[in-house]
């Protein structure tokens, strides 16, 4: 936990979260591992059809499911609760970045014609 808090210094904000734009040309490379750690019952209203779906406070017993050769990318709708996901998978040894514009800003990029940006 002490190495993972030392790295939040601006000079590394880029480790940190990801934007849209950067995360979509990472997942289509196949480099990234999306994961919605929403809760269960807000998932079951709203589902995306891609990645991981674990709920932030269920993490500890699912990091098994993740892989560590791909950077790990949590979001919800906004970020708060991605931020805190990403410094918890960060303090576990992954490479996790929050998605800094949250689920609600993705899925307005990914509206209509341009859903077919992302490759699924």
């Amino acid at each position: 936990m002490d190495n993972t808090i030392k790295e939040v210094i601006p000079k590394n904000m880029s480790n940190i979260k990801i934007g849209i734009e950067e995360f979509i040309k990472l997942y289509n490379e196949n480099k990234v591992e999306f994961v919605d750690v929403r809760a269960e019952f807000e998932t079951k209203i709203w589902s995306l059809n891609f990645g991981l779906k674990i709920p932030a406070n269920t993490l500890p017993e699912n990091l098994d499911k993740l892989p560590k050769d791909k950077i790990i990318v949590v979001a919800c709708p906004g970020s708060d609760r991605s931020n805190m996901a990403r410094f918890y998978l960060a303090s576990q040894g992954f490479d996790a970045r929050y998605l800094g514009d949250g689920l609600i800003e993705l899925m307005s990029r990914l509206r209509g014609g341009k859903a077919k940006d992302l490759s699924i």
